[in-house]
């Protein structure tokens, strides 16, 4: 048998403003590598599957904190959720995601972890482990312009 969790690219960084989301993620990483190990005697692989940006409506069912007028974090906050919802409207074709799973099933021995998505989003995971932390963490602050 085979089980795929799908998580998010989040899963391999702290996104701003979505700490929580991006911990759960990484966390569903963990749990796969772990439950894979624990029931390869059965028979059963467990890979997971974290996809960058598509352009779905998943924007339109995210549950987020409020945008508090007058807040200090108004701007800021509302801006980066604004981005946010940019990248994935502007996200690459959902059809790509389906692919990448239906070749994952066909494979007889998958690997532990898969990226799908943009070019950058999966190169962005590769320099977060090549660069010093306060480095990336400068470019990704650039990113969303805080």
């Amino acid at each position: 048998g085979l089980i795929i969790n799908i998580t998010s690219i989040a899963g391999y960084m702290g996104l701003p403003y979505r700490s929580v989301y991006s911990a759960s993620k990484g966390a569903l990483e963990l749990i796969t590598e772990a439950l894979r190990m624990e029931v390869k005697a059965f028979g059963i692989e467990i890979t997971n599957v974290a996809p960058g940006d598509f352009a779905t409506n998943i924007a339109a069912g995210r549950y987020h904190a409020p945008v508090i007028k007058d807040s200090a974090y108004e701007k800021v906050y509302g801006d980066v959720l604004a981005t946010m919802n940019d990248h994935v409207d502007a996200g690459s074709n959902p059809n790509e995601m389906a692919e990448a799973v239906y070749k994952i099933i066909q494979t007889k021995k998958p690997n532990v972890h898969y990226k799908v998505g943009a070019f950058m989003q999966k190169f962005s995971i590769v320099l977060k482990r090549a660069l010093p932390d306060k480095m990336y963490e400068k470019m990704l602050m650039n990113h969303y312009e805080l």
